[in-house]
């Protein structure tokens, strides 16, 4: 009896190439985080009355992600250059679809603009109204009292019918709360304006022990500019690109604050100055070198350490404020 035929070996080598097929498309329960060469900011920025710069130019870092086939997952993903794996549940938190998380990162992506530009024309001494509304929510855990009734990107404006305009007043209003009351939120979603109650419950121990409902908080501003500043980064989301889009908006003021240098810049930027850290920043360093910038401005901490490990000879310029990062560049000698 003939057990090896022309047609199983063709069946077989149909299956063994589905499975193939399968291991290379099929989506996986993690993400790859992959590097992306860096991009000038001029073609993105435009400012009333302003020019694009004509020597040097600021560049901005992203992450390519995406889903992770099951090959990545089963390779480590080494095979792709710069790649990293993360779980999904590190990317997409509880109670946040993958939706939903893309819609907020170009809500903080909007927002870090309009914090940029204003952070570039203080510095350029226009003047520059800040105005706090609220506090907006970046989290909700699961199994407290806020999850799935309040939502990140909601802005709480009043507690219990008293209005919060910043973080004090929220932290003022929850404090006079024992663990255990139920305390009324009132929120603004879109257009919508919610009331949701929920009882606290107890967080930390000894005398730091207090009532909470469950979330993580930013605080939420309205920003009027003396000039009209657009940013338009497409799809590309989070709040990253802040400090390369002050720097831009300053170039195009006409203040010369690259001196003729490539400069890619990543960093989270906030209405005082103050620079926060970054995901991605492994893939971002990568993306920088791929444009042959002449330095890197990163957070300073751990994504400046991060960012030396993967430099390979990339000027890496540690910043904690936009301040700082400029007089950082007021050091590097002219290009040009």
């Amino acid at each position: 009896m003939k057990l090896i035929t022309p047609a199983r070996l063709l069946i077989a080598g149909l299956v063994l190439l589905v499975a193939a097929l399968a291991l290379l498309i099929l989506p996986s329960n993690e993400y790859v985080f992959l590097p992306d060469v860096a991009h000038p900011v001029a073609p993105l920025v435009t400012v009333q009355g302003g020019h694009d710069p004509t020597h040097g130019a600021v560049y901005f870092v992203d992450v390519v992600e995406q889903r992770a086939t099951l090959f990545d997952k089963l390779t480590g993903a080494v095979l792709r250059d710069g790649a990293d794996l993360y779980p999904a549940q590190a990317i997409d938190p509880p109670g946040v679809s993958a939706q939903l998380r893309q819609q907020l990162d170009l809500q903080d992506m909007h927002l870090s603009q309009q914090v940029a530009a204003a952070v570039a024309l203080r510095a350029a001494g226009k003047k520059v109204v800040i105005r706090a509304v609220g506090v907006r929510i970046t989290a909700v855990f699961q199994g407290l009292p806020a999850f799935g009734k309040l939502e990140p990107g909601d802005v709480i404006v009043a507690v219990d019918g008293k209005q919060v305009k910043t973080f004090g007043d929220l932290f003022a209003e929850m404090s006079a709360h024992h663990i255990g009351d139920v305390v009324a939120l009132t929120v603004r979603r879109g257009t919508q304006t919610l009331v949701e109650k929920m009882k606290t419950v107890g967080a930390g121990s000894g005398k730091d022990r207090k009532a909470v409902v469950g979330i993580s908080t930013e605080p939420a501003v309205d920003i009027h500019l003396p000039l009209r500043v657009s940013i338009n980064a497409g799809k590309v989301g989070g709040p990253s690109a802040g400090v390369a889009f002050a720097l831009e908006v300053m170039e195009e003021l006409g203040r010369d604050v690259v001196h003729g240098h490539r400069i890619a810049a990543t960093g989270e930027i906030f209405a005082d100055g103050s620079i926060g850290p970054i995901g991605g920043i492994k893939q971002k360093t990568i993306g920088a070198r791929a444009a042959h910038v002449d330095a890197f401005l990163v957070p300073a901490g751990d994504n400046a350490r991060e960012a030396r490990k993967y430099a390979h000879g990339l000027r890496i310029i540690p910043v904690d404020t936009f301040p700082q990062a400029l007089r950082a560049l007021a050091t590097l000698s002219p290009n040009g």
